[in-house]
């Protein structure tokens, strides 16, 4: 039995060796044609040609920009305030229409003045009185028949019953509201027999015709503009419609937590179009024209890092080359290049470009998002970004 057992090992070892090297054939096979499949998938990627992109293009041009400032501003009123009253009382009428222009002076508003009236009354009276005894004791000094002293002490009381009646009837003409300047009205804020303090809100009142344009600059643009600049307003409300002015005050001091300064311009109104408290676009020239290159926005990316434009060039297609459907082609072929420039002001959909662009240079102006360098591009202007100094989109 032991010699029996002894035979039979060598034959199990080897059947386990040979088991061993069949496994690793198979496996190594295994993985041997994956890595040749692998590399030959990568190969066909790498070598397979990429479909051009379709894209649209517009050509730099070179234009002359005068060297325009631009700001936002705010309209406000020559004159503009809420009417009020100095003396209370009880409306006893109302004399205006809301919404009305009305001149200065003219009455708006009536209280009730009855014990006001009957109190002047018996000043008045008094003062009547106070004035004759006055003459009397005048006469009576001349004569030396009352004394100096006297004489002046009636004539004191008479001049003091006099600025009695004149404060009263001062108290009666508070309380007839009239318009401190010519203007238009606003919506009342009273009804009538509704009792009014002083210092209560009647209507507004606004002058508008002229109106004031007051907006803010940065500290950097103080010695550019100053009292006489022309400047151009335009409110959205109101498109393509610009209303011209010139800069009637400028603040000598800059707000020192947001280094601007304000400036107000002086802009003629007819018929009270442009109301107090609208916002404005305000443009205004600060000196000559100067030559830029612009293209459109559109063909700019903005990055934190910097803007860049996709340049359109001529390149040399490789020998042997075929398209998608294994086509040869044959000619150049149009490629881009991303290029970092530097930006300036724009203008409506155009912006300038200070450095990085030459004139007639050809840039991508939409798919910008599908490019990257040395990508293959077509052309196709049928449908092209707006690309207007002055765009003026219809309200639809």
């Amino acid at each position: 039995m032991a010699r029996h057992d002894t035979s039979r090992t060598p034959s199990t070892r080897k059947r386990m060796i040979w088991m061993l090297i069949g496994a690793v054939v198979v496996f190594g096979g295994v993985f041997a044609v994956k890595a040749v499949m692998t590399a030959g998938t990568n190969q066909f990627f790498d070598n397979m040609p990429q479909p051009a992109v379709a894209v649209s293009s517009a050509v730099a041009k070179k234009q002359s920009w005068s060297n325009d400032g631009e700001a936002v501003g705010t309209f406000v009123a020559v004159n503009g305030t809420d009417v009020t009253t100095e003396a209370g009382g009880v409306v006893h009428s109302l004399e205006f229409e809301a919404g009305q222009p009305v001149a200065a002076g003219a009455v708006l508003v009536r209280l009730n003045t009855a014990n006001e009236v009957a109190t002047l009354r018996a000043l008045e009276a008094s003062a009547k009185l106070a004035a004759v005894q006055r003459d009397r004791w005048l006469q009576l000094s001349k004569d030396q028949l009352v004394s100096k002293d006297e004489a002046q002490q009636r004539a004191t009381a008479a001049a003091t019953a006099q600025a009695q009646v004149e404060a009263q009837r001062a108290l009666i003409a508070q309380k007839t509201i009239r318009a401190p300047f010519s203007g238009v009205l606003g919506i009342r804020k009273i009804n009538l027999g509704q009792f009014v303090a002083p210092g209560d809100a009647i209507v507004s009142l606004q002058q508008l015709d002229p109106i004031y344009l007051d907006f803010s600059l940065p500290e950097q643009q103080m010695g550019k503009i100053s009292e006489g600049t022309l400047v151009r307003g335009t409110v959205d409300a109101m498109p393509g419609k610009t209303f011209e002015g010139r800069v009637t005050a400028v603040e000598p001091q800059v707000d020192a937590s947001t280094r601007n300064f304000k400036a107000q311009a002086t802009l003629r109104n007819p018929g009270n179009t442009l109301r107090p408290g609208a916002f404005a676009h305000v443009g205004f020239d600060v000196g000559g024209a100067r030559d830029v290159v612009v293209i459109p926005q559109t063909a700019v990316s903005f990055n934190p890092y910097g803007n860049a434009v996709f340049v359109i060039t001529k390149a040399p297609r490789k020998e042997g080359e075929k398209d998608a459907q294994g086509k040869p082609l044959t000619g150049d072929k149009l490629v881009v290049q991303q290029r970092f420039v530097k930006t300036g002001a724009t203008r409506g959909d155009l912006i300038a470009v200070t450095d990085g662009l030459k004139p007639g240079e050809e840039v991508v102006t939409s798919g910008l998002l599908k490019l990257r360098n040395d990508a293959e591009v077509t052309i196709n202007n049928k449908v092209q970004p707006s690309a207007d100094a002055r765009p003026a989109p219809d309200n639809r």
